[in-house]
């Protein structure tokens, strides 16, 4: 019997025990780019989720301390019915099936949309960020650092001399100082269209939140709105962020002397340092973690890299220096070790 089969009986034995139902089955509901995996089951005819969460490799005490915090502020996550953080499995509330990823269109985008940014209101003005770790610019560098080693080192296959790093870092040096100019707030750091959820009540419900952080104002508004996964006009996305400045500055989370230009250099700048580390980060699940359909993002997140930097001439040098080093290799492919 092999460790995967013995932890798909310990999982199945725990969840029959705290649902008092030796006939449960499950099923598997999804997996992410993690370590977990959901199983779905059905107790007296209504779903549950079974978090399979092994806690030498992603500890789920994160994910309960923040969904406590995400709930008392009135905020749409699972509840949590019975949980064994030695074996790293919870039995939680199942939010359903509808991401909005495939909900999303030219008819619907608007209202859901507008749902998420609510919700992101008020995670940023009712949140206690208390103990968070913070996104300081180590983190931030890190972070940026796994798109040079794992997509033009290991996926393109560039050769980085040591003058080659220069454009790289005085990006990198650049995006660090919009991030420390901006105010700080709760930082769900994954809040777009594969954790968001079209839920019967308080829509949206949401997922993923166990790697919050306290971190600059613009990122999670960055992270929906220059969504990995699903990609809208330019114009009509700087709409929606002029909109929510204006909300912020309602609501006394931002100096009534940051406007509109300023504000979408913040954006801007916040999310090409996502899309930056998310380069690396697809190409490292492909290589590293065995998970190559993240390649078929790769060509939409890369846009987002090009397209942002060259809106701003301090950044403009670093997608010329990316565009020139991929060519015309179709960047979807693996290259072979």
């Amino acid at each position: 019997m092999t460790a995967s089969d013995d932890r798909a009986t310990a999982r199945l034995a725990w969840a029959r025990q705290v649902t008092a139902l030796p006939s449960l089955t499950l099923e598997p509901a999804s997996a992410d780019a993690s370590f977990r995996s959901y199983w779905r089951g059905y107790v007296e005819g209504q779903p549950v989720i079974v978090m399979d969460s092994p806690p030498d490799k992603d500890d789920p005490a994160p994910w309960i301390a923040i969904g406590r915090r995400l709930a008392e502020a009135g905020l749409h996550v699972p509840k949590v019915m019975a949980a064994d953080l030695v074996q790293g499995l919870l039995l939680i509330e199942d939010l359903g099936t509808r991401t909005y990823l495939p909900e999303l269109d030219e008819r619907t985008v608007d209202a859901l949309y507008g749902d998420a940014l609510d919700a992101l209101l008020r995670m940023q003005k009712q949140v206690d960020t208390a103990g968070l770790p913070a996104f300081d610019p180590a983190w931030q560098t890190m972070e940026m650092e796994i798109m040079p080693t794992w997509f033009l080192q290991r996926h393109l296959g560039a050769d980085l001399a040591c003058g080659d790093w220069d454009v790289v870092e005085l990006a990198f040096t650049r995006i660090l100082q919009a991030i420390a100019e901006q105010p700080r707030a709760f930082m769900h750091r994954d809040y777009h269209s594969r954790n968001l959820l079209v839920t019967a009540d308080r829509s949206p419900g949401i997922i993923d939140f166990q790697g919050a952080m306290s971190g600059p104002i613009t990122y999670d508004l960055a992270s929906l709105l220059r969504d990995a996964y699903i990609v809208w006009d330019n114009e009509r996305v700087e709409g929606w962020v002029e909109a929510y400045r204006l909300r912020l500055l309602d609501a006394r989370l931002l100096d009534d002397t940051v406007d509109t230009d300023r504000f979408r250099r913040w954006f801007d700048l916040t999310g090409l340092q996502r899309h930056i580390k998310i380069l690396g980060l697809f190409c490292r699940l492909c290589y590293r973690d065995g998970k190559p359909g993240y390649l078929a993002d790769l060509p939409r997140v890369l846009r987002y890299v090009l397209d942002t930097a060259r809106r701003h001439v301090d950044l403009a040098p670093l997608a010329d220096d990316i565009q020139a080093r991929i060519g015309d290799r179709d960047i979807t492919v693996a290259r072979p070790a």
